[in-house]
């Protein structure tokens, strides 16, 4: 059950990039596509490193003021097909879509933002992340074949990863990084569902 798998592409998409640079020397030296939007693909491009956009592969730019960046059938599709089922990976190959390794996100800040002076409603509903907790569950889901790290505390567990055994994970690491998901998950979720009860 220790299976290893290989990293070849990373979608990166956080709010807080603090560590994320070495993170991202160490993928680029290994040879790791990145993907990225907005702000977080600006920061890799600003470090020097190549980035594609996600909007390249979904054909579609961010939309929504910015409400919809990754919720699309080739970001999601590769990130929940499963290798080695021939079914999932003629779709994938049918419909062009890239096989995502490895997904690192870091939330908005909602309960940074609930605590925040002077915040409004609609504040803190636009600090309600979408697209990134749909990232962690698909990702966390597929843990069998794609690593998640969701939240900024788990940088460091990536960053000894990739600095000891290079792009590759074991099944006990990626089922380690999904069990964390989960909980960033829950935590983040019970905190809204607080707001709205208050």
């Amino acid at each position: 059950m220790g299976e290893t798998k290989q990293i070849r592409t990373a979608l990166i998409s956080v709010f807080n990039k603090d560590g994320l640079g070495e993170i991202l020397e160490l993928l680029h030296t290994n040879g790791v596509k990145l993907l990225s939007t907005g702000g977080t693909q600006h920061f890799i491009e600003q470090l020097g490193y190549p980035c594609q956009k996600v909007e390249d592969i979904t054909s579609y730019p961010s939309i929504l003021g910015g409400r919809v960046k990754t919720l699309h059938p080739k970001i999601f599709g590769g990130i929940l097909g499963r290798r080695g089922l021939a079914e999932d990976e003629n779709e994938m190959t049918h419909y062009a879509i890239p096989q995502i390794d490895l997904v690192v996100v870091d939330l908005y800040p909602f309960e940074e933002t609930v605590r925040t002076e002077g915040a409004t409603e609609a504040d803190i509903i636009e600090k309600i992340d979408i697209g990134g907790i749909s990232l962690i569950r698909a990702a966390a889901k597929n843990f069998q074949d794609v690593v998640i790290v969701p939240s900024k505390a788990e940088y460091e567990t990536l960053y000894r990863i990739l600095c000891e055994q290079g792009p590759k994970t074991t099944l006990e690491q990626r089922r380690q990084l999904a069990e964390k998901a989960f909980g960033v998950s829950s935590h983040y979720d019970t905190a809204i569902h607080g707001w709205f009860c208050k």
